[in-house]
């Protein structure tokens, strides 16, 4: 049986990579607190300043907002070297759970949703 590394998430090169979605599709750091609906911008400095990542539920919403797929956000230790230098992203091992799992739709309609909820979890 092969061995299979345990994945492991790099919070410094994904915030980075946060920071890069978030300019590549014109956002300012305000624009994604009033989306999320934040009183303040710190989750977001938090995020991409690599000092903890978004919950699963901001995960989700994020790659709406940003229009890519979640695996597409996060970065696995070791995955850097992989990602193209053109700025296209290679595929990472979250691809097999999409696959198996289809795409989420997220709904924030306040009628439906509970507020969503901020908890960072540091490494």
């Amino acid at each position: 049986m092969a061995v299979i590394e345990f994945p492991v998430i790099d919070l410094a090169a994904t915030g980075e990579n946060i920071t890069k979605l978030r300019k590549d599709k014109g956002l300012s750091v305000r624009d994604i607190q009033v989306w999320f609906g934040f009183e303040g911008p710190q989750a977001i400095y938090k995020w991409q300043h690599g000092l903890c990542l978004p919950t699963v539920d901001n995960l989700i919403a994020l790659s709406v907002l940003l229009g890519v797929p979640m695996d597409q956000i996060l970065v696995l230790r070791g995955e850097q070297s992989d990602r193209k230098l053109n700025g296209q992203q290679a595929e990472s091992c979250c691809s097999d759970f999409f696959a198996l799992f289809g795409s989420f739709r997220y709904d924030r309609s306040p009628s439906t949703h509970p507020p969503i909820v901020l908890r960072c979890f540091p490494s």
